[in-house]
């Protein structure tokens, strides 16, 4: 999977994801309006909402970004139709050729990781048939529990050509409580980056590995460093705009080749109508709002690279 996603990026010169992490107030209020005079102010309604802000924004960018990355708790705080939504959203995404990077942060022991695995990437077997469930390409991990934890996504990765991206070093300022922790002479992150590296090698596809890595653009000196332990793992690099993340912060994140590292931002492209940069554009056409703030950004990531 690691392959086509290189390949999207390539074809379109952008190594950028859009996260689709839709709040409620995100929501232009004509959307809403729409929604709740459909379903009424139920999470029916909010999961309707979001929804079709969701559909709005991928037929406004798909043509731009090899990828987006919804974050599955946006969704579940509206219940069953939250997750619904969820669900609508991954399978639109990928009719419209994206790839799907779930946020999903799971982790559990072995026989809840199988099942997380079996949810979000493989298929369910029921009776004679089997099912796919969410269906993402790749999602993001939790390795806090280790390699019990770990070992049933990297066989779902290698039975249906899919991906995970392990947290390495987070982008918020509480990571280091934990993260930066020495151990055996190392911080904690690099530990994990070195079971990144371990678990990567059964699951290549090319030159790089369908097991790759979240490390926050906030913290640019343990990027660069990691990025030398990790060669043939994709970087996930959350962080960008929001949170304080710039474009010259990351081009240490990118291998020679100019691959290896994938930007997100969330909140600067879907709510990019409410920033006073692109407030011309107007709540009517904030998608348009979010496919110049995507157009930025590639522009803003590509001149450092």
């Amino acid at each position: 999977m690691v392959k086509k996603l290189i390949e999207e990026i390539t074809k379109k010169n952008a190594p950028v994801i859009a996260g689709l992490d839709p709040m409620l107030d995100y929501v232009p209020a004509h959307i809403q309006q729409k929604a709740f005079e459909e379903y009424g102010e139920t999470l029916e309604g909010a999961a309707e909402a979001i929804w079709q802000f969701n559909k709005g924004i991928t037929d406004a960018i798909c043509d731009l970004v090899p990828a987006v990355k919804p974050q599955v708790a946006m969704y579940e705080q509206f219940g069953v139709p939250g997750v619904q939504a969820f669900h609508k959203t991954v399978s639109y995404c990928k009719e419209k050729g994206l790839i799907v990077i779930g946020d999903v942060k799971r982790g559990d022991i072995g026989s809840t990781s199988a099942a997380y695995a079996t949810g979000h990437l493989g298929k369910v077997h029921v009776g004679s048939k089997s099912y796919y469930g969410f269906d993402e390409d790749f999602i993001t991990v939790n390795p806090y529990l280790g390699s019990d934890g770990i070992n049933p996504f990297l066989d779902v990765c290698n039975e249906e050509n899919k991906g995970i991206f392990v947290l390495v070093k987070t982008s918020n300022p509480s990571s280091g409580e934990f993260q930066d922790k020495t151990f055996d002479g190392m911080p904690l992150y690099e530990l994990v980056a070195r079971k990144v590296v371990e678990w990567g090698a059964g699951c290549m596809d090319g030159d790089y590995s369908n097991v790759g890595c979240v490390i926050g653009a906030t913290y640019p000196e343990m990027g660069k460093a990691l990025r030398k332990i990790l060669p043939h793992n994709y970087i996930l690099v959350p962080g960008y705009g929001a949170q304080g993340g710039t474009a010259e912060d990351l081009k240490e994140y990118f291998n020679d080749d100019g691959l290896g590292a994938i930007v997100s931002s969330s909140r600067g492209i879907i709510a990019a109508y409410k920033q006073e940069k692109y407030s011309k554009f107007g709540e009517e056409n904030y998608a348009d709002a979010s496919r110049q703030a995507v157009i930025d950004m590639i522009e803003d990531i590509n001149s450092v690279l």
